[in-house]
């Protein structure tokens, strides 16, 4: 497994959205956990989101997948790019387990590139913060300050900006990190036929959580008390500041209220916003658990599926893409087992196989396709 080569703690205190860094050498003896043979096959498939950008002048092309092949669009001047590709390879899903020294709920995927030599996509910023890992090959990244930039030609549903100032101009080798946290703009220009691997870590805005809210309370049918007030307007056309603050606090007291809003955090940050790689199989039994328990395998969690539970829950439960699954007897330690290892060991599992819940719990996610077995 690669290894991180930074010291984490003062990354975390002195550097996580604050500033854009260069880590050279942030992974040493770094191999590409993909070929690109590998990620042009995953490009073709329909489930898999990508795009190829192709560079043309000043400007930049955006063609979405599936692909059937890449020749038109010649030797240079284009990148490939798949994202979730730690849903669809084993290899890239373990490559991102170095970094869960960020917590599992704020990252998003692993988005993994091909670029021709001229290739890239334009200068851009995002709103979350990206990991950016070079593999095979070199290129060349600038990245500007914060503050008001112009959208590309002056076209605001662009999502390129104007050439900037860098206070990051560097070239990337394989192994050097390029962390750019949320409102930074930045560029790439590929130098040699490169490999490189993006971690975007998101966190929802005020929009998506009322969205996600909203669709919470009407799937649940939650969230139906009315205001109430004997208070006389204060004119025909008026609504009083008391009224005002009162119909704010309805919405108040329903999302600082733990049994409702710790359910509603649980059920949008477990989900994915790509596709999983599942294969249910309704037919498998609790027997089958512990038929492969006894026969010594390790079970592993599908790429990019989230297993959450929340601090001081009010219910002892786990939110796994999007839903909630309740435990009456299970301990606490057991669910923690459970969020925080992609892999449970044959050995863990021997020892907790008779727990009821666990085992149900279990014969569940094997159902959902959630996890498989490995031999150890």
């Amino acid at each position: 497994m690669n290894q991180l080569n930074f010291d984490i703690n003062f990354f975390v205190d002195n550097i996580w959205q604050k500033k854009p860094i260069v880590i050279k050498k942030g992974i040493r003896d770094f191999n590409d956990p993909i070929s690109p043979e590998e990620l042009a096959g995953l490009a073709m498939e329909s489930d898999v989101a990508s795009r190829v950008v192709v560079t043309k002048g000043d400007d930049w092309e955006i063609v979405h997948g599936p692909f059937e092949d890449y020749e038109t669009f010649g030797e240079q001047g284009w990148q490939l790019l798949v994202q979730a590709a730690n849903h669809w390879h084993e290899a890239s899903t373990n490559f991102t387990e170095a970094f869960r020294f960020l917590p599992d709920w704020r990252f998003d995927d692993l988005m993994v590139s091909f670029a021709a030599v001229n290739g890239g996509v334009g200068p851009h910023i995002d709103n979350y913060d990206v990991f950016i890992i070079q593999g095979s090959g070199k290129r060349h990244w600038k990245v500007g300050n914060k503050g008001k930039h112009k959208p590309r030609h002056n076209d605001p549903q662009s999502a390129l900006v104007e050439d900037f100032s860098p206070i990051i101009d560097e070239t990337l080798e394989p192994g050097d990190i390029l962390y750019i946290p949320p409102g930074f703009p930045h560029s790439g220009t590929t130098l040699e036929n490169s490999m490189s691997y993006s971690l975007g870590y998101r966190a929802p805005s005020q929009q998506e959580l009322f969205n996600d809210l909203a669709d919470f309370l009407m799937d649940n049918e939650l969230g139906k008390q009315r205001y109430e007030s004997t208070i006389k307007a204060t004119g025909k056309g008026a609504v009083g500041r008391s009224e005002q603050v009162d119909l704010m606090q309805l919405i108040s007291d329903f999302v600082n209220t733990p049994e409702n809003h710790q359910a509603a955090l649980g059920t949008l940050l477990s989900k994915n916003r790509f596709e999983l790689d599942i294969s249910p199989d309704d037919s498998i039994e609790a027997e089958d658990i512990i038929s492969s328990i006894n026969d010594g395998c390790d079970f592993t969690r599908i790429g990019g599926l989230k297993v959450l539970c929340l601090e001081q829950d009010c219910k002892r439960r786990l939110f796994v893409d999007g839903e909630s699954y309740s435990f009456n007897q299970t301990s606490e330690e057991i669910l923690a087992y459970l969020s925080d290892h992609l892999v449970l060991e044959n050995d863990w599992l021997k020892e907790q196989v008779k727990d009821n819940e666990l085992l149900d719990f279990l014969t569940q996610m094997f159902q959902l396709g959630y996890v498989y077995t490995h031999d150890t």
